[in-house]
């Protein structure tokens, strides 16, 4: 259908839209005309990304002047894939319309790992070893001597595409990573370096947060994005945790024990050099006067991780002459790691600010602030100059000099953080040292900086005005819709105690009483006896987990609970996972039924739907708080309650409630879908707990539900799901429509808006 919104004609490929789409894409509308950042939170399963989608292509081919690009951050490759699959569907559906002016280049980028098409680089295991292998056969240098001795291996895919030069383009449409690697293939061209040069050229980016957040890896992919773009982050109910991991670097013994190795790696590097080829270190240390801004024209293979710090002004300066010299910046780097040796032989828990930690690395080991500035981009450096392309061989000197750079960089924000031992396992010495950083705002601002809209969205961000203080920013747009739905899909209740009146709960006082894990457990098993198909748990934590599966097992619940479905468990391995999830899946399909418990903050919390016939029923056991003794979470805490004036309780209770709305919000992922959620938990009774949830889940929880126990919680259910069972309209009778058609919007552009929806 194509209908107005103000000045833009809306291209959407289906037939009927939801009034929260339309509402939604007003309010987008809004920001980009101000040119602003917005904040929307649209309930799960009702379009968000189509709307968005359908909106921003719209708008720029309404607005030709304006040339606007959009960069779609996910959270996961999947995500992505589902994202460019929608993209694909709405442009076929422009170009039935408009032509061939319709055409736009839209591409997802990912890592090598995703996107290499050649098979023996391919072969290696994780990440960083694929990056590594396709540097081994890709660096100028090896390229350079390969020309020499035809011997010598390297990439055929990326030989071809930098042969076919300026030619070496791909044509307009929408790829996923599938269609780059089959466009690869067919081309013979090198479908990673493909992406990596055709991303300035594209309308559409899909790739993930990291692109823009982690200063490592934007600094190089993310630096050409023209101002004009629309960040969208999808999903981004985390988005301040995933800022904050950006910056946040943790040193072990095994890491100090790896970046010894490497430094004597290193070391015979340069004693090899000096024998053979002394006017490249020579050369190197002449360009480290003049400063590191004149490294900007490497080849694309060569370049590696960006600075970890921010700002551009500091790659102007010269480079501090006691690290120009190869072995003096070696024997800096000794010290430091002799020093940090030094501090994690500690008997106590240690907890220091940047300044303080950088006044006596200085006292102690003589290495100054400016000198620890430059520790990632001089080692940069000095790995090209020594022509080193086993890159994932170390991992662990660039850690120590990204958390060198960090400290040397911000003294604001941070705490150094120094544990003998994991608080869990006492007896265990396991030393860590964690510069970890508080202030979610640091990483986020240079993309609200540069970019015109930058628009954060998710199905819980409530509560809404605790978002621009956390990353500090100011939206123009803020706003949290509600679902319009034709009959009453949804089922939250709150059960507060068992058939026997015990109240139940995850207070750590009363976690491991066994009436509370009895409670639970008689509520399961009624549950799976009444509930059809699939029923997923969520548990506070994997210990917890254990534990109470331990018991149901010893006292028998659990073997009455599997006389009606199959129990599947996730755990912390991902394969085993996917494997009992795809067995989940199974026994729903054959209609057997089975129940899957997971965790609160796992894999399966944060990405996996649990649609239709898959989650008929969700319980939450308990309100999913951090583990409240963490160091670090009293660090920001405290960070927080200074800067931004936000109380621990509050960002306690709002993190722990987001983690649960993520929890429940699996259940349902479209209007026709219908789902029960319990959260069982007496806290949830409680009035300033329970108004954190998002606004399309607050609104079915009726007064009624509010304080359960789990007769009533099963009568409730046998209830709604007789109810389910009906037939009923899904455009909506009753006067009130949920699914509006071009005629609908018309009358609406007429004034009518409010009488479509109420």
């Amino acid at each position: 259908m194509k209908f107005q919104i103000e000045d833009v004609t809306v291209y959407f490929p289906y037939d009927y839209i939801y009034p929260e789409q339309y509402s939604y894409m007003i309010e987008l509308k809004r920001a980009l005309d101000a040119k602003g950042h917005c904040l929307l939170e649209m309930p799960t399963g009702t379009g968000k990304t189509i709307a968005l989608l359908s909106l921003i292509t719209s708008y720029s081919l309404s607005k030709p002047e304006t040339s606007i690009k959009l960069i779609y951050c996910t959270r996961t490759v999947h995500e992505m894939e589902k994202t460019l699959a929608e993209l694909k569907l709405l442009h076929n559906y422009q170009i039935k319309h408009l032509g061939p002016q319709a055409r736009l280049l839209a591409i997802g980028l990912s890592s090598r790992k995703n996107l290499c098409v050649n098979p023996t680089v391919l072969a290696a295991e994780n990440r960083d070893s694929v990056d590594a292998g396709c540097r081994k056969l890709t660096a100028s240098w090896v390229r350079a001597m390969a020309a020499e001795n035809p011997n010598v291996p390297t990439c055929q895919f990326f030989e071809n595409y930098e042969r076919a030069a300026s030619a070496a383009v791909l044509p307009p449409g929408v790829y996923t990573l599938q269609d780059l690697r089959v466009f690869g293939k067919e081309k013979g061209w090198c479908p990673y370096f493909l992406a990596r040069h055709m991303v300035q050229f594209a309308n559409v980016v899909v790739y993930s947060y990291q692109y823009l957040l982690d200063p490592k890896v934007a600094g190089i992919i993310s630096k050409e994005m023209q101002k004009e773009s629309v960040v969208v982050f999808d999903e981004a109910h985390n988005i301040d945790n995933v800022c904050i991991e950006a910056l946040s670097v943790s040193v072990r013994r095994q890491t100090l024990e790896g970046a010894t190795r490497n430094l004597n790696r290193i070391s015979q590097e340069i004693d090899r050099f000096k024998a053979t080829d002394a006017s490249r270190l020579r050369a190197e240390y002449n360009r480290l006067v003049e400063g590191l801004a004149l490294r900007g024209n490497l080849p694309i293979t060569d370049n590696w991780l960006s600075n970890p710090a921010l700002p551009d002004d500091i790659l102007k300066e010269a480079v501090p002459g006691n690290i120009r010299r190869a072995e003096h910046f070696l024997h800096v780097l000794r010290r430091l790691v002799q020093y940090l040796r030094g501090r994690l032989d500690t008997e106590n828990v240690e907890k220091e600010s940047p300044v303080s930690f950088v006044a006596s690395i200085n006292s102690h080991a003589g290495i100054d602030q400016k000198t620890l500035k430059f520790c990632y981009d001089r080692l940069h450096s000095l790995m090209l100059t020594l022509e080193i392309t086993d890159t994932d061989e170390f991992l662990h000197i660039q850690t120590i000099c990204d958390f060198a750079t960090l400290v040397g960089t911000y003294g604001r924000g941070f705490s150094i953080i120094i544990e003998p031992f994991d608080e869990r396992m006492p007896h265990i010495p396991d030393p860590i040292l964690q510069l970890s950083c508080h202030d979610a705002s640091l990483a986020i601002k240079p993309v609200f900086d540069r970019f015109q809209s930058v628009v954060i969205t998710s199905g819980t961000l409530s509560p809404i005005d605790l978002y621009p203080r956390l990353l500090n920013f100011h939206p123009v747009v803020s706003r949290s819709f509600t679902m319009s739905l034709t009959r009453d899909c949804i089922c939250p209740m709150v059960l507060t105690r068992g058939s026997d009146q015990l109240p139940v709960s995850t207070k750590f006082d009363m976690r491991s009483d066994p009436g509370v894990v009895r409670n639970y457990g008689k509520l399961l098993l009624e549950m799976v006896s009444v509930v059809p198909d699939g029923i997923v748990c969520f548990f506070v934590s994997y210990s917890y987990m254990d534990g109470i599966i331990n018991t149901w097992n010893d006292s028998g619940i659990l073997k009455e609970i599997m006389q009606h479905k199959l129990v599947f468990i996730e755990t912390q391995d991902v394969v085993e996972t996917t494997l009992a999830l795809d067995n989940y899946r199974k026994a729903c399909d054959c209609g057997r039924g089975a129940v899957f418990f997971s965790v609160a903050r796992g894999k399966v919390a944060e990405g996996i739907d649990f649609d239709r016939h898959y989650g008929r029923l969700v319980i939450m056991f308990g309100v999913p708080f951090q583990y409240t003794l963490s160091k670090i979470l009293l660090a920001r805490l405290e960070y927080l309650r200074d800067t931004f004036q936000i109380k621990e309780g509050d960002f306690l209770t709002f993190d722990a409630l987001r983690q649960a709305a993520q929890c429940v919000g699996r259940v349902i992922r479209s209007k026709a879908d219908y789902g029960m959620m319990i959260f069982a938990d007496k806290r949830y009774s409680r009035h300033d707990k329970r108004s954190k949830l998002p606004s399309w889940i607050l609104s079915h929880l009726r007064d009624v539900n509010l304080n359960l126990s789990t007769d009533m919680a099963l009568h409730i259910a046998k209830e709604f799901l007789r109810k389910m069972a009906q037939p009923y309209e899904k455009i909506g009778g009753s006067g009130r429509k949920t699914l509006l058609s071009e005629e609908d919007l018309e009358k609406m552009g007429d004034g009518g808006m409010d009488e479509m929806l109420y």
